[in-house]
């Protein structure tokens, strides 16, 4: 190895100490409170412990918060007191003033980096918490969104998963109900991707053209001469927030929430890609023709087309009420030791999820159920369920269909839409076929150079 590149392996095993040390003040010493009641038998603190958990957050920024929002929405990985609690942060970005973000540039684009656009903005347009966006114009007058990563992400992120299945450890023998390994390992595996921008261009292209015949929904072009591994430049789509149409004519909000339908349910159902963040963030509405931005591509999920058809396999068993046919669809998505009881516990979680598309009448996405609670309830009773029948292990692939599940109705509650979703599920799997699939799959992914799923 070279003396430089020890040098940078250095510098980045110094980041990541720091990063441990920073962290484990905060959340470090909640899992040891959480250890210690729990090895004292003092039970019934989750809720205090759930409070000290988001306050050492909010002190935190980067990736950690993001884990955090991630479990917030995958209902089994922790208790409700936990999950109530998580849902409360908002990402805590870095701030990253100009002086930085010339350096950053500098580092990605090379020292003359601001020949190649005639404008750009000085402040952040938006901001999470693995990076930036600023607006921008090509050489040819074409308005842009660059999207910055914050420096030294890596380290930050490796260092924050450690205490992360730290805290899932503590809970898992906290609760038992659950095994919390494979969380882990899918939420560890799908947060490190984030950090690579060019798969994300990647599934961008991927998503553009699964979507073509859509002129309703608009995914922005990237400008590959302008993207590294940590700067992603791509077209600016102007749209309105989606909360912004919470007051609009039940027509119009109907119209989006079909569109928003499609876009997720087509993707999956003939290609076996999810697009794994669907919140309100993620989508804009143009006023002029109500067509969707479908924005943000840094979580996706492929799947096999085996695992697509047990998903549509469940889907037909619970319309059915055919029991046997629901326990070798749970069987084929990984689910093992299977008895009566629960099929049941899972079948109270499927029949939430499926609920809309089970009914051939115009509904809501869930009668009299706020946002902020979609879900809640039944989450509730499956892990009581799960408690006397655990440890459940749950399936890789099963923690982000969820995850995406639980915020796709969230968006349809916010716009209160009344639709037959029976209709619209049939209309999108009509013509489902493992071989169809598994060959359009391999062609999309092929064109995007995206590797196909194992």
């Amino acid at each position: 190895m070279s003396s430089a590149s020890k040098d940078v392996e250095g510098n980045r095993m110094a980041r990541r100490v720091r990063r441990y040390a920073e962290v484990g003040a905060g959340v470090g010493s909640v899992a040891a409170r959480m250890a210690g009641s729990y090895l004292l038998g003092q039970g019934g603190r989750e809720g205090k412990h759930a409070t000290q958990l988001r306050i050492a957050l909010e002190g935190l920024k980067g990736p950690l918060v993001k884990v955090a929002q991630m479990l917030a929405t995958i209902p089994e990985a922790l208790p409700e007191e936990f999950t109530t609690e998580l849902a409360k942060l908002q990402s805590n970005a870095p701030p990253m003033g100009w002086p930085f973000v010339r350096r950053r540039m500098n580092m990605e684009l090379g020292p003359d980096w601001q020949a190649s656009f005639t404008s750009f903005d000085r402040d952040a347009a938006a901001a999470a918490s693995l990076g930036q966006v600023r607006r921008a114009r090509s050489l040819g007058g074409e308005e842009l969104a660059c999207k910055l990563q914050y420096p030294d992400m890596e380290s930050a992120v490796e260092a924050d998963l450690t205490q992360f299945k730290l805290i899932l450890g503590i809970y898992r023998r906290i609760d038992g109900s659950v095994e919390t390994d494979l969380i882990a390992e899918e939420v560890g595996a799908r947060l490190r991707e984030e950090l690579d921008y060019a798969r994300e261009a990647r599934h961008m292209t991927l998503f553009r053209n699964a979507l073509a015949p859509f002129e309703k929904i608009a995914i922005p072009r990237v400008h590959q001469d302008l993207c590294t591994k940590r700067l992603l430049t791509m077209e600016w789509l102007e749209g309105a927030h989606v909360l912004s149409m919470v007051k609009a004519p039940l027509e119009v909000r109907n119209i989006i929430v079909r569109t928003i339908f499609r876009a997720w349910w087509v993707p999956f159902s003939q290609y076996g890609i999810i697009h794994g963040d669907p919140h309100l963030g993620n989508y804009t509405v143009r006023p002029d023709d109500l067509g969707l931005n479908l924005l943000d591509f840094g979580c996706i999920r492929t799947f096999p087309a085996s695992f697509v058809k047990s998903v549509i396999e469940l889907y037909r068993a619970l319309l059915e009420k055919d029991r046997a046919r629901m326990a070798a669809a749970y069987e084929s998505w990984g689910f093992d030791n299977l008895s009566p009881e629960l099929i049941d516990a899972l079948n109270i979680w499927a029949e939430f999820i499926y609920g809309p598309m089970l009914e051939d009448r115009v509904r809501s996405v869930a009668d009299g159920v706020r946002p902020g609670d979609y879900g809640r309830a039944q989450v509730m009773e499956v892990q009581h369920r799960l408690r006397e029948l655990g440890p459940v292990r749950l399936p890789r692939e099963f923690v982000f269909l969820e995850r995406a599940a639980i915020g796709l109705g969230a968006v349809f509650l916010h716009l209160s839409a009344e639709l037959n979703f029976y209709d619209l599920f049939q209309e999108t799997i009509a013509d489902f076929d493992v071989a169809r699939l598994h060959a359009r799959q391999s062609a999309l992914l092929h064109k995007a150079g995206v590797p196909l799923p194992a």
